[in-house]
């Protein structure tokens, strides 16, 4: 009896699944992040060799 209380309490207790959708949250704004940096990375590298190259 003691089995099934402690199986009932771990299937209806919902703090798990709460940290699985705040660590998908945080995986998916991980993920912006990085794909924005890497486009911003493109055009400021593309920047600076124009600014380099003026001043050649």
């Amino acid at each position: 009896m003691q089995n099934f209380s402690l199986l009932h309490g771990f299937i209806a207790s919902e703090r798990g699944a709460t940290a699985i959708e705040y660590a998908l949250i945080a995986g998916g704004i991980s993920v912006v992040i990085v794909g924005a940096v890497i486009a911003i990375g493109v055009d400021v590298t593309g920047l600076f060799t124009t600014v380099q190259s003026a001043f050649n």
